[in-house]
């Protein structure tokens, strides 16, 4: 009697591949996730330091910060990034009241968002770059130039 040879699969080899698959998962999943961080935050900050230079322009033209030229309050034109298409993953605004002679912007996290660890990213009038909330050991530094 001939034994007929089997074809595919065993239990043993598809568990084994399973447990690979799952190992990588387990590895690149938190390095995609704050790749995926990262860019919001990145995006976040280039709305910020454009509306920094736009309020720069408007100092030179009105001598302040809060007022235009002709009289009326300064309002930021974009106030969440990204700037168009899809879900705010931060909420840029005034972090306080905006004087003649200074302003401080945030970029206030969203759902999405909530889980980077650098929390709401903050800028002022002399460029002094902050974190509020951001996790135990994460400085300013590190979220801004990255």
């Amino acid at each position: 009697m001939m034994r007929r040879q089997a074809k595919g699969f065993t239990l043993i080899e598809l568990m084994i591949t399973v447990a690979i698959v799952g190992i990588l998962a387990a590895i690149a999943y938190p390095s995609y996730q704050e790749y995926i961080f990262r860019t919001k935050r990145n995006d976040a900050k280039t709305v910020l330091l454009e509306a920094a230079q736009l309020l720069e322009r408007n100092f030179t033209e009105a001598n302040s910060y809060s007022k235009k030229s002709d009289g009326s309050s300064f309002t930021l034109p974009v106030t969440q990034s990204p700037k168009s298409g899809g879900a705010a993953a931060y909420l840029i605004s005034f972090d306080g009241a905006t004087t003649a002679t200074t302003y401080t912007l945030q970029a206030v996290p969203q759902s999405g968002q909530a889980g980077d660890k650098c929390g709401t990213l903050t800028l002022n009038q002399v460029g002094q770059q902050a974190v509020v909330g951001a996790k135990s050991g994460v400085t300013a530094v590190e979220c801004w130039q990255k």
